[in-house]
């Protein structure tokens, strides 16, 4: 049955793809009891777009549609790998996998209102479908460690997360963590006590709750 409460939307990122780390973040998110949806990130497969980009010099637009698969075939590597994932590609299919007590992990064939730019990456479409889903958490897993006195527009700068992320993320009105593998450790116990492991950033300076510039 279907919870009332909101789902954990939660960004794997793609540099943790072949990592050892990957499958205790896998284990961990398990002991998780609410509603979850699981974002995939790029890594290697968007990675190579990039590189196909620089020598075929196709345009954004493609390139952007063909991260999106890139994102899909990471999403069905990590269904392979965890037999509660269900992809799904759309908010209806979400939500339907949920009702049935599944983790979604969401491939997207399309999302409309979005820059088809590289300032785009699966961390703002993660943002973009925590706010579809009226999600109160997002947390984003890294590879590497966020400083805990640092906002996104820090985190924007360092390139941790990509530049349209912080207003994304504040559109949303979800509150953000972000996670890399000190939090690992940790992760399971959080999980299992309705908590998200990492710290939690601060808005960009300028940035409004509703997304809007101050």
């Amino acid at each position: 049955m279907l919870s009332r409460k909101s789902p954990l939307v939660v960004k794997i990122g793609g540099s943790l793809a072949g990592s050892p780390e990957l499958s205790g973040w896998l284990a961990a998110l398990e002991l998780f009891a609410g509603p979850l949806v699981l974002v995939p990130g790029g890594g290697v497969f968007a990675d190579a777009v990039r590189g196909m980009q620089a020598k075929m010099q196709f345009d954004d637009v493609a390139a952007h549609r063909m991260a999106l698969l890139a994102m899909q075939q990471y999403g069905l590597a990590l269904c392979s790998l965890w037999p509660r994932l269900c992809c799904a590609d759309s908010i209806a299919g979400i939500r339907v996998t949920l009702k049935h007590g599944r983790v979604a992990c969401w491939t997207p064939r399309n999302v409309s209102g979005l820059p088809q730019t590289w300032d785009v990456t699966s961390d703002t479409l993660a943002a973009w479908l925590a706010g579809s889903l009226r999600a109160k958490r997002l947390l984003l897993i890294k590879s590497a460690e966020a400083k805990p006195s640092a906002n996104l527009a820090d985190l924007a700068e360092a390139g941790m997360v990509d530049p349209l992320f912080a207003t994304f993320a504040a559109a949303s009105g979800a509150k953000i963590f972000i996670a890399g593998p000190q939090s690992l450790p940790r992760a399971a116990q959080d999980f299992a006590q309705d908590d998200v492991p990492g710290v939690s950033p601060g808005l960009a300076p300028g940035i409004l709750p509703n997304g809007r510039e101050g």
